[in-house]
């Protein structure tokens, strides 16, 4: 029943996971704030984003407001990185200007994972040589959560791929008295060659290694399915899969064997491929954005992330 209640708890959710329609209100428009920048910069591939100051960040919401946009999924990108000890006041600014500026216009999601933190670059708590320590990482996980529910955020989206993060941020929110903010977690979340863009855009690459020992293997479709069972199990109300177009074949049987709403997350190699095809004339960019949009509707994606939800009307989705 919690879970019902979560899922219907805004106009705003209601419409992103509406079944029956297909509208802007079913894209989420990721959101870049930095620390330790003085004005925006462009993202490399990233046609129409930029990492932003807080200032910058209010002005653009405010913009996507009026496009129609009323999801967001802000990745917060801190000046200090660490090993541990997380200092999590640039977050809760960032959140809480977002939520006190727009209280009742939006769905604020925030992206819950350590790699923007890390010296690493690992989305994990390791120790001088490296080796991850997972009690740790989940407990730096579900206080990162905790920080952004209490500055304001109407949801919060695991994307680390961590064992058992969803259940340990659950109980956190829980115990914290927030029962009813909903979890959207990355759940099906492959070691892809399509997030470089992105990894720039958050400061995120790994330093050293790569993230394959707690990343999904491409080639491995019953891991990943299974991904998302377990997420569903351990409290998550939104799933997801990504990159969004290499995992199109498995939406529709995550959907039958949790029977929750699974998302799409149209990632930034995916994004920047179209851009830089249109950059060449050799791809109608909106037509193509739009194409692919419908792609995920028909393969059953209730919602999408997608770095082109601004320009859903521009292109002829109301």
């Amino acid at each position: 029943m919690k879970r019902l209640q979560r899922l219907r708890r805004t106009d705003h959710l209601r419409n992103m996971l509406s079944e029956t329609s297909f509208s802007v209100d079913q894209l989420i428009q990721p959101l870049f704030t930095v620390e330790g920048i003085s004005k925006n910069e462009i993202i490399p591939g990233l046609l129409n984003n930029e990492r932003m100051t807080i200032e910058s960040t209010l002005k653009q919401v405010e913009s996507d407001l009026k496009a129609g946009v009323r999801q967001f999924l802000l990745f917060v990108v801190p000046k200090e990185k660490c090993l541990s000890n997380f200092n999590h006041h640039f977050a809760e600014t960032a959140v809480r200007a977002i939520k006190e500026r727009f209280p009742n216009d939006l769905t604020l999601w925030v992206d819950t994972c350590l790699c923007s933190l890390t010296t690493t670059g690992h989305c994990c708590v390791s120790d001088e040589n490296g080796t991850p320590k997972l009690d740790e990482t989940l407990k730096a996980l579900s206080e990162l959560s905790l920080c952004f529910v209490n500055a304001g955020a109407d949801g919060v989206s695991p994307s680390d791929m961590n064992d058992g993060r969803v259940s340990a941020m659950r109980s956190v929110l829980d115990e914290a008295g927030h029962s009813l903010v909903p979890i959207m977690s990355y759940s099906t979340k492959f070691a892809s060659s399509f997030y470089g863009p992105f990894r720039l855009a958050a400061d995120s690459a790994p330093q050293y290694g790569n993230r394959k020992h707690y990343q999904l293997d491409v080639r491995n479709r019953s891991d990943a399915i299974g991904s998302s069972i377990r997420c569903a199990e351990e409290g998550a109300d939104l799933l997801m899969v990504k990159p969004g177009m290499t995992s199109i074949d498995l939406i529709a049987p995550i959907t039958e064997k949790t029977s929750l709403p699974v998302g799409a997350y149209q990632v930034s190699g995916e994004y920047a491929g179209m851009a830089l095809l249109a950059k060449e004339g050799l791809l109608n960019f909106h037509a193509g954005l739009l194409e692919s949009w419908h792609v995920f509707r028909r393969a059953g994606a209730r919602f999408i992330i997608t770095y082109g939800a601004r320009n859903a009307n521009e292109i002829g989705l109301k």
